[in-house]
Order: C-alpha cells, then sequence, then structure tokens
C-alpha cells in the first residue's frame, strides 16, 4: 500500500442493517461492545454505522480495515469535512474507528498501530435549549383530562422535568423501579450504569394517580402505549411536541429540552454543579458545564440591570 497521500473517495451513509456492519472484524468488534463492555444499543449502531462507513471507504482504496494506514484514516476524515459532516459527528467515527484498532492491538499484542497519537477534532459546543419555568409549568399542566392517556402523559411530562431524565432512563422504567414513599425512580442510564434518581413530589404523585388508573404487569414497562406495551422514545417525542405546540412554546421541545430546563433551573436557584452532575448522571462534571454558561449569561444580565457602574 502507498503510504503518501490519498485522494480522497466518497463516503456513503448507508446504515447497517440492526446496528451490525457487513465486516467480520468490524462485526466482531462491535459484538465485544455488546458483550463485553455493555454499551447501549443507540451508542452500538452509532459505532456499527460509523464503521460500516469507514470499511466501504477503504475498500474504495483496495484495501481492508484492518490493513488502513493513516493516511487512509486521514483521507476518511477529510472526506468527512469536506462533505459538511459535524465535528461532533467527525469526532465521534473517529472514537469508533480508534476503539475499533485498539481492540485488535490489544488481541495482538501491538501497539494502536495507525491511530496511535492521532488527536480527535475539537468538538464544537452549543448552549443547550431550555425553557423558562413558567413555559413549563404550562406544559406540565397541559394534559387536560382524567383519561389514562392524558395521566400517563402528565405523568410522562413530570418526571422527565422533575427527575432530568434522558427519555431512553424514562421509557426504561419498570414496575418496582418506582419508590412512591422517597418520591425515587430507579433508572439504566448511559453505559447500562443504573443509578437512582430523585424526581420530586409532584412527579411521583402523577405517577401514582397513572399507576392507580392502569397498574402495570409485573416487572412490566410503567409508561405505555394504547396496546399495553412500552411506549416508544419516539413517541415521547412526539406527544410532547403536539403539547408545546397547544400551550404556545415557540421553541424546539424535546424530551432533552426538558432535561436541559431541569439543569438550568436548579442552578439558577443555588444548586452546586457536582450535585446537578449527580443527578443528572453525567460521568465527568465538565460535560455539566454547559449549563454555567447559561445561568451565566443570566448572571450578566441581572449585573447591567442592576449595578449602578454596570
Amino acid at each position: 500500500m502507498e503510504s503518501g497521500t490519498v485522494s480522497a473517495s466518497p463516503v456513503t451513509m448507508q446504515k447497517p442493517v440492526c446496528g451490525h456492519p457487513q465486516d467480520p472484524a468490524a462485526a466482531e468488534f462491535i459484538d465485544f461492545l455488546r458483550f463485553e463492555r455493555n454499551l447501549s444499543p443507540h451508542t452500538r449502531i452509532a459505532y456499527a454505522s460509523d464503521l460500516e462507513q469507514f470499511a466501504e471507504f477503504c475498500a474504495g482504496k483496495k484495501t481492508r480495515m484492518l490493513d488502513a494506514d493513516r493516511f487512509v484514516i486521514r483521507a476518511f476524515l477529510q472526506e468527512l469535512r469536506n462533505r459538511g459532516v459535524s465535528q461532533r459527528s467527525t469526532a465521534r467515527k473517529l472514537s469508533a474507528i480508534k476503539g475499533f484498532y485498539r481492540y485488535y492491538s490489544r488481541a495482538f499484542g501491538s501497539n494502536a498501530g495507525p491511530v496511535e497519537g492521532m488527536r480527535s477534532p475539537r468538538r464544537g459546543r452549543t448552549l443547550p435549549r431550555f425553557l423558562d419555568e413558567q413555559s413549563c409549568e404550562k406544559l406540565m399542566e397541559a394534559p387536560p383530562g382524567e383519561e389514562v392517556s392524558d395521566l400517563r402523559d402528565r405523568a410522562m411530562f413530570e418526571v422527565l422535568y422533575g427527575g432530568g431524565l434522558r427519555v431512553s432512563e424514562l421509557t426504561g422504567i419498570r414496575n418496582g423501579d418506582f419508590d412512591p414513599a422517597s418520591g425515587v425512580v430507579r433508572v439504566m442510564g448511559k453505559g447500562r450504569k443504573e443509578r437512582v434518581a430523585p424526581i420530586g413530589s409532584k412527579a411521583a404523585a402523577a405517577i401514582e394517580a397513572y399507576l392507580a388508573a392502569s397498574p402495570p404487569s409485573d416487572r412490566g414497562p410503567v409508561f405505555r402505549n394504547g396496546r399495553g406495551g412500552g411506549i416508544s422514545q419516539r413517541s415521547v417525542r412526539r406527544i410532547l411536541k403536539k403539547y408545546a405546540a397547544l400551550c404556545g412554546i415557540a421553541k424546539t421541545t424535546s424530551p432533552h429540552t426538558l432535561r436541559h430546563s431541569f439543569a438550568t433551573h436548579l442552578l439558577n436557584r443555588g444548586a452546586d454543579l457536582r450535585s446537578v452532575q449527580e443527578l443528572l448522571g453525567h460521568e465527568s462534571v465538565s460535560t455539566t458545564q454547559i449549563y454555567t454558561h447559561v445561568t451565566t449569561e443570566r448572571l450578566k444580565d441581572v449585573y447591567d440591570r442592576a449595578h449602578p457602574r454596570s
């Protein structure tokens, strides 16, 4: 294989079926992530798609992934930039590639080969979108009646906002995970890490009202669709978007918007960053620090309005 600059080849965006790449080496690595690392299905599907793209790129260079050198990898990254792929997505794809080579380097007792010393692109961070407290209150009260679907939707919104949960954590709650006496719920977070999350008295009361009207089966999902199965993440997003529009909330509203609102409102009311980190289930406080930018802007506004020499 030539060690000079490799001309760019088109990068296809086709996703592998069921999150399992066709390249045998990549498929073995994805199985390792599933059975040994216990990564979430969402992460595995993303990594499988990334490696499938890279395998197709390597095939265009007449080489296998295991035989590719750093020039092929750099050409792949350059092609992503040429296509306008975001830095965040590019960094994730490089992370998948690095993990792949490190897995095989450990298997053969060598170094990480072509990715040794290769740095990920700096990820640009955008400030999180969040709702003000009044908009959150309107949204919590939006489901109108006492039908089971209304009770369910109200409980879902209260738990998302009251506990700062991810939508995957919400849909994963099963019968027995909620403790009404202490007002906490056991959830499975990123990386299959379990944590106990306080959700507040209003959310706890909303769940109790919903469960009284529609008790789940033994260890069945708490939040269910009309057929009795677990409600999907897509359905939660659709329902929330519908009620946000009915409330006249102009901003794009998603379950993650409520999670952002949860963190921002806590910090605005004096919560410390480490506590918010624990509540959100962030592994590193640096992930939580993005919310300090939002609260800093609020403090600057207060200063500009109130200080005589602002």
